[in-house]
């Protein structure tokens, strides 16, 4: 059976709202004085958001509402609102069409809290980035607030949280597996990933007259079923070790009437014509339009973490647009229906997206106050979508998908023209032209029905795939024409370099190195030892170390010094005491003394939180007998792991030679080069005289241990009581020599020595 590559109408085909006479508003309304300027009587959507409204592409609620403005639509932004009641989300009215929810661009809980499930003081979305402006939970939160405010008003959930949440997903926060945010939220409808198409098309349904409740195919939208939907086959894969009988199959030529169940209930739906146990599939035979994946119940994968890394593993194979079956997961007596991912957008469809009318600015209401995240991305261009590295600590797959989405270099082009024209004070420094990664513009399956039976995790893992398309050129070539346009001196690429991909094509390192690196270059190898970064779906530092010999190169050729920035995870899963000793050995040998390190932080729905919750290694079929995965949970442990990154740092000296005796590895405490932290005593030591670092790096103490010690400041007391009473000294031997006079003496002058202080 020949896999087709499947297509979908064009974003801009559709025909506009009536409201489009009102034209293009210069920001969408945030208050009711807004709209009246703009002679609104009402908004047809309104976009409710945790983030400051940033006029901007890399903005979701300012892409979701210019690209409906561009359709007609009549759209309001109700930004950071007081959600201890519903008065705020009445500020612009009931909207005509629906309420659009979204958390912001990041998720609420990793906004608010670190990976040590400490309190964030800073939140980068919000003017002075003031921290507390949202809530936790916000997508939940903001819904039942909007169905507090307009009762009959349908809401459409959306965005990074309500995306990662589709399904019964692990929560850190509260160490236990939750339900379907839709769910929770009370919401209609939820759409997830790059939702454009879903928002157009959900839009003009309910602007024709139809309701939420029938909007139930639509690709990238999750929603609530009383019953699986008739003439579909039913694949169950609700278990992991199946017995030798397995549960009755139903007979696809056995008539089910219209409204009843296999045993005569009564349901709004029919049944499906027949149920096949995962074990018994063969091939890929089933037409996916008309099959469906059945997903271990929320109360099963709640109690037993097999079978949740075993939803875990089914989800993300069933994501490829191309040949993805939809998924059903019971909770308590409703279903929840996930349909098949969105068609990616094509090149034109992404130039119409970003070529959308943005002010490129935050809104004017907020005066002269301070948005981190925008003065970090105001002039940085975002060229591509998705990602197919497949990383298991990351959430950009589950959320953008596999399929690299690319823009035109004209459209790039004219991006750079607006921000020219629309950012204050611009000096021609282009600060950042990627992505999800700098470098997959325009890599993708090199053979269309390839691709559209593809359900790899990775295309890069674990060697680079043969039918993938490695050649850098139009990013080569992107590069040299943003670099000519006039007015801009500077190009930078800020965003992830996957250097895999890199060394496949020289010339791309030889342009990036000579013309786009400012003197530090950020990578991520994230681990040094096999076993661990099998568990991340990363390459060796074979890799790394090919990928460094080019920079050095290129860079000595351009007449540079540049140095690479690595970045590492402690705590992942399959990473013990002994890997992380191991990297912390690397680092040395190596002369990184890293400053920023992080500690795994296991985000919603990424198959290395599911590694985390379960043990289990969702990269394999997974069973009760399967490959068990070593997992670092106790803060005390983490906390030494991420120390092992920082074994420059004084602090952490202590717990680090804990850690050692207790591995047998006394050897590795004590002075010199193959010793990894100095014994007992170098900790009075620490403070006196700071190294200084290399570029890139930190020096061999932290902050807190430069401060003047207990022992230095006594020691300064000392010297300087011994300083004062040898001056004494030499004042009275200098009287006593003198000879008697009866001219009166000058008083003795004050030791000029001054107190010093702590600090």
């Amino acid at each position: 059976m020949i896999k087709k590559h499947k297509t979908a109408p064009d974003l801009f085909s559709y025909p506009q709202y009536w409201a489009e006479c009102y034209g293009v508003s210069p920001f969408l309304p945030t208050s009711r004085e807004e709209m009246d300027q703009l002679g609104w009587d009402s908004c047809d959507v309104i976009i409710v958001t945790g983030d400051a409204y940033v006029d901007h592409p890399s903005f979701g609620m300012a892409v979701m509402g210019r690209l409906l403005e561009r359709h007609g639509y009549r759209v309001g932004i109700i930004d950071q609102p007081d959600w201890r009641s519903a008065e705020d989300f009445k500020r612009l009215g009931e909207p005509n069409l629906f309420f659009g929810i979204t958390a912001g661009n990041m998720d609420s809980m990793i906004n608010r809290y670190t990976a040590d499930l400490k309190v964030r003081n800073d939140d980068a979305y919000t003017p002075y980035g003031a921290g507390g402006k949202r809530p936790d939970r916000a997508v939940i939160v903001y819904s039942q607030r909007c169905k507090e405010a307009f009762n009959k008003v349908p809401v459409m959930i959306g965005g990074i949280e309500a995306s990662l949440r589709r399904i019964a997903q692990y929560d850190y926060w509260s160490d236990e597996v939750r339900r379907s945010v839709l769910i929770d939220s009370t919401a209609d409808i939820l759409l997830y990933g790059n939702a454009e198409r879903a928002m157009v098309e959900v839009t003009h349904a309910l602007a024709n007259g139809r309701k939420m409740s029938e909007l139930t195919a639509i690709r990238g939208t999750t929603i609530i079923r009383n019953t699986p939907p008739g003439g579909y086959t039913e694949i169950d894969s609700t278990r992991v070790d199946w017995p030798g009988k397995v549960e009755k199959i139903y007979s696809p030529y056995e008539y089910i009437p219209e409204g009843k169940c296999q045993d005569g209930e009564e349901e709004s739906d029919v049944m499906p014509i027949r149920v096949i146990p995962a074990p018994l599939r063969r091939g890929n035979k089933l037409d996916p339009e008309k099959t469906y994946v059945r997903l271990p119940s929320f109360e099963k994968v709640s109690k037993d973490p097999v079978l949740y890394a075993h939803t875990s593993r089914i989800l993300h194979l069933e994501s490829n647009p191309h040949n993805a079956r939809a998924l059903i997961q019971k909770h308590g007596k409703k279903e929840i229906w996930v349909n098949p991912p969105p068609i990616p957008l094509e090149t034109p469809e992404m130039d119409g997206v970003f070529d959308l009318p943005y002010a490129r600015i935050p809104h004017p209401k907020y005066g002269k106050a301070r948005i981190p995240a925008y003065d970090m991305i105001k002039t940085s261009i975002n060229i591509m979508r998705g990602c197919f590295g497949g990383c298991t600590f990351c959430s950009i797959t589950e959320h953008e998908g596999r399929v690299i989405q690319s823009r035109s270099h004209e459209s790039i082009l004219n991006e750079i023209e607006d921000i020219k024209a629309k950012v204050p004070g611009f000096t021609g420094h282009i600060s950042d032209l990627g992505g999800p990664t700098s470098n997959m513009y325009t890599l993708n399956c090199k053979d269309d029905e390839i691709q559209a039976s593809c359900r790899k995790l990775s295309c890069v893992y674990p060697v680079i795939c043969e039918n993938l398309n490695t050649d850098h050129s139009p990013t080569t070539e992107l590069y040299r024409k943003t670099r000519a346009v006039e007015g801009v001196h500077t190009v930078s690429i800020a965003s992830g370099l996957r250097y895999d991909l890199a060394v496949e094509d020289p010339e791309y390192v030889r342009e990036l190195v000579t013309h786009h690196v400012g003197g530090l270059l950020k990578i991520a190898p994230e681990h040094s030892e096999k076993e661990t970064l099998s568990k991340m779906m990363k390459p060796g530092m074979g890799t790394y170390d090919t990928f460094k010999r080019m920079f050095e190169k290129y860079s000595k050729e351009a007449g540079k010094k540049q140095y690479l920035i690595p970045y590492f995870i402690a705590a992942h899963p399959g990473s013990n005491d002994e890997d992380m000793m191991n990297l912390a050995l690397w680092l040395k040998k190596n002369d990184f003394k890293p400053d920023q390190v992080q500690t795994f932080y296991p985000s919603p729905m990424s198959l290395a939180t599911a590694m985390y919750h379960s043990n289990k290694n969702p990269l394999k079929p997974v069973s009760y007998k399967s490959e068990m995965v070593h997992n670092t949970k106790e803060a005390a442990q983490r906390v030494t792991q991420k120390g092992f990154l920082r074994y420059h740092d004084a602090n952490n000296w202590p717990a680090l030679r804990k850690t050692l005796r207790e591995m047998g590895r006394d050897d590795l405490i004590g002075n010199g080069k193959d010793k990894l932290v100095p014994a007992e005593e170098a900790d009075n030591r620490q403070g006196r005289r700071p190294v200084k670092a290399k570029p890139g790096q930190q020096t061999g103490a932290s902050h807190s241990s430069n401060r003047p010690t207990r022992e230095n400041i006594e020691a300064r007391e000392r010297a300087k009581r011994k300083q004062e009473a040898e001056a004494r000294k030499k004042s009275a031997s200098a009287e006593a020599n003198s000879t008697p006079s009866t001219v009166k003496r000058k008083p003795k002058p004050k030791s000029k020595v001054k107190r010093r202080t702590a600090g």
